[in-house]
């Protein structure tokens, strides 16, 4: 984990490093998201929606219910 400091204008330096591994050029845009009380930094990407996969906990996980949804209606 890396500890940044925010500067007066609200800007924090993104270590070299992981501006190195994720391809964080000048000029790129990254994406803030808030979830809870974390802030992620999300770096750009070509596959975003399969990069996102996984990215929230999967509590409470609708996925049953929704299946059996789907087949209730495919029944009648």
């Amino acid at each position: 984990m890396e500890t940044v400091k925010v500067l007066d204008k609200g800007q924090i330096v993104i270590p070299a490093g992981i501006r190195k591994k994720y391809k964080i050029l000048p000029g790129s845009h990254v994406q803030l998201i808030e979830y809870g009380n974390l802030i992620y930094i999300v770096p750009p990407s070509e596959d975003p929606v399969g990069e996102a996969m996984g990215f929230l906990p999967n509590i409470p996980s609708l996925t049953i219910e929704l299946i059996e949804e789907r087949n209730k209606d495919f029944q009648q």
